[in-house]
């Protein structure tokens, strides 16, 4: 083993053995907070201002027809799906490296839940080996159910729930930076698209 390798290891494993006190989330404050006539259409404009879209469709066999009428779904070599009514290509228990995802054109996953106000939805890992898939896609195709479209992030942040260790983030339209002469620039670090599609 290279002495940097090692030294590197080393470092970790030193890490992560050392134990950290768990600390209470903080409280849920309940009050008058933002609200929306139409949530899902309120959803729908601000994911689209951040350079996403937002459809609302009656049932999964809606979602996999679009998907399909689109040329870069259809000419997509590696498709990996969690949902079971839209069929993939990758099966991720047989991937073993988070890195050998580097090449996956589309993810296609179900979101938890979606907000109104931010246009954030939120995933987590409990049905994903690797949670680096989120990141690493070309296109990113979420499913939220309508009743899972929340006005605001308060009531969000009471859904969150976790019974032990684990992973979880919102997301809110495809990969973007602004940091280069303040020019936006779709897909700098992730997924280029982002497709988010409520169904009832």
């Amino acid at each position: 083993m290279q002495p940097i390798i090692a030294s590197r290891k080393s470092i970790l494993n030193k890490l992560r053995s050392q134990p950290l006190p768990s600390n209470p989330l903080p409280e849920v404050v309940h009050g008058d907070w933002l609200r929306f006539k139409s949530p899902i259409e309120q959803l729908g404009n601000v994911l689209r201002s951040v350079g996403a879209t937002c459809e609302s469709l009656p049932d999964m066999e809606s979602v996999q027809a679009k998907l399909q009428s689109y040329p870069e779904f259809s000419d997509a070599k590696r498709v990996l799906s969690q949902i079971p009514e839209i069929p993939g290509n990758v099966t991720l228990e047989n991937v073993e490296r988070p890195h050998d995802l580097e090449d996956v054109d589309f993810l296609i996953v179900r979101g938890e839940m979606a907000v109104a106000e931010n246009g954030a939805v939120w995933v987590t890992d409990k049905d994903l080996k690797h949670r680096v898939a989120y990141f690493i896609n070309q296109h990113l195709v979420m499913v939220v159910r309508k009743a899972g479209v929340l006005h605001n992030m308060h009531e969000a942040y009471a859904r969150v729930k976790f019974s032990g260790p684990g992973f979880g983030c919102f997301i809110s339209g495809p990969s973007k930076t602004a940091d280069i002469e303040q020019s936006l620039v779709i897909g700098a670090h992730g997924c280029r698209t982002m497709q988010l599609y409520i169904v009832d």
